[in-house]
């Protein structure tokens, strides 16, 4: 079935819709998401027939990535030169958080040493993995608190942000855009700039090259001029459910005790990524023009494509939210090889 849709991933697609919508229909905050990404992790602990399909996130990404450039204009550069301090909060961010969930993870769980580091890392998913089962971790374990942590990150921040800020964060979202409203010419601009960039992103060997590669072409497209499309809320909408079941499907086949000890487990490191990425919100809120929610957002430890949608979805400023994600991830990895190579001389 390799070569069409997977019956497994059409089931879980077809639940996280529903879920999407029963979300929408109560006024849930990021309901798409949220809804997709609950029916489907519920229906993976049940046991019911759904499981994630790999060759469904590279389109998606290409189009969240398309989404994404057309948030950036020629304000951003401008916007971006006051952003220095979230970059510096954000090094010191990653130091403290990393290092509180690293003991957590060490003394408290009593995982081994290579373990508990990757699994600590608020990085990406996949340089995790592969850097943790090269210095002897245990790749599926790591994989699956990164998964729990993204999942535990977006399923909490909604509610986090109201209790913490106060801010209705139901009452944010962007207003509705109807499909009809964007004009042949934005269509063709769109799948344009989503297949140039896809190609750019593979040949240029980008990180997340599906995202940032459409999204660096969106760019482009709108700082020239040529074209200002906006993307339709229902694509937005899609989007959300394909993320929101891939999210909630990544606990498929395994079992259910598993499941529970690995939420559990990365619930305290990510409640530790969450306190930690509060202070230091509170504390920039001081020196940036942006929303504290969006300072929020910005370091909050989930996945670039799950926080930029959680952006969009919010209306935040989505540019800031993006900005500090990949250097977040650029950090992480760089940090951790240092790390590594440090603790490696120490050991000869």
């Amino acid at each position: 079935m390799s070569a069409g849709l997977r019956p497994t991933f059409a089931m879980a697609l077809s639940l996280g819709a529903a879920g999407g919508a029963v979300f929408t229909l109560i006024g849930m905050p990021l309901s798409w998401m949220l809804g997709a990404m609950t029916v489907t992790g519920v229906a993976s602990v049940l046991k019911l027939p759904v499981r994630g399909w790999s060759k469904a996130r590279p389109p998606m990404s290409a189009v969240i990535g398309t989404m994404l450039g057309s948030q950036f204009g020629p304000h951003t550069l401008q916007s971006a030169a006051q952003w220095w301090p979230a970059l510096l909060g954000l090094a010191g961010y990653l130091l403290v958080a990393a290092t509180l969930s690293n003991i957590y993870l060490r003394r408290v769980v009593a995982l081994d040493r290579p373990t508990a580091f990757f699994s600590a890392m608020p990085g990406g998913l996949i340089d995790m993995v592969l850097m943790g089962a090269e210095k002897g971790g245990d790749e599926r374990t790591i994989a699956l608190m990164h998964s729990s942590r993204i999942f535990l990150v977006v399923l909490s921040l909604p509610p986090l942000m109201t209790l913490i800020t106060g801010a209705d964060v139901g009452g944010q979202s962007a207003a509705w855009r109807p499909l009809a409203n964007m004009a042949i010419g934005d269509v063709l601009w769109f799948l344009g700039a989503l297949a140039a960039g896809a190609t750019f992103g593979k040949l240029a060997r980008l990180p997340a090259p599906f995202l940032i590669g459409p999204m660096l072409a969106s760019m482009a497209v709108h700082w020239s001029g040529v074209s200002g499309f906006v993307v339709p809320s229902a694509v937005i909408a899609v989007a959300q459910v394909v993320l929101g079941t891939t999210v909630g499907c990544r606990f498929a086949g395994i079992s259910t005790q598993r499941i529970l000890h690995i939420l559990l487990t990365s619930a305290g490191a990510t409640a530790i990524l969450l306190s930690v990425a509060v202070v230091f919100a509170f504390a920039l809120q001081f020196v940036l023009d942006v929303p504290i929610e969006g300072v929020l957002l910005a370091f909050a430890p989930g996945g670039l494509a799950e926080m930029s949608l959680v952006a969009l979805a919010l209306n935040l400023e989505v540019s800031f939210v993006v900005v500090s994600h990949i250097c977040r991830i650029g950090m992480v990895i760089l940090g951790a090889q240092l790390f590594l190579v440090f603790k490696d001389s120490r050991n000869r």
